[in-house]
Parts: structure tokens; C-alpha cells; sequence
């Protein structure tokens, strides 16, 4: 896949679906700084939904241990 076509799909791609944040805005803060999941987190709100962040947690950290081996 074109990386174009990526960016847009990332942006239509929920990763928290209870605050309704996308792939797009979870890659954004990762390349700005936030390296752990509590940083993401707090740069998005990422995890305090309904669901506490059951099911969003597990693709941030697969967003960032990606991050780690593109690094």
C-alpha cells in the first residue's frame, strides 16, 4: 500500500473508539514525543472512556513498539 493511501485510511481507522481517536492522531503524537502509553494517553485522552481503555491499549502499544523498530 502507497503510503498515501496509509495516511488516508490511518485517518479513518479508530484506535479509541470510545473517545473516537484515529490511527492518524495516534502516530502524530508518537512521532512528537510520546513514547510510553501514559504520554500518548494524556496527549489524547486515549483511555478514558467507557471501556477504560480496554480495548485501545493494546494498539497503542503496537503503535509504539512499531515506532521503536522504524527508529
Amino acid at each position: 500500500m502507497s503510503e498515501e493511501n496509509q495516511d488516508i485510511l490511518d485517518k479513518y481507522t479508530k484506535v479509541c473508539i470510545c473517545k473516537a481517536i484515529s490511527k492518524s492522531t495516534m502516530k502524530k503524537v508518537i512521532k512528537d514525543g510520546a513514547d510510553t502509553l501514559q504520554k500518548v494517553q494524556k496527549a489524547t485522552s486515549a483511555g478514558s472512556g467507557s471501556c477504560g481503555g480496554r480495548r485501545c491499549t493494546p494498539k497503542i502499544l503496537q503503535l509504539l513498539e512499531e515506532n521503536k523498530q522504524e527508529q
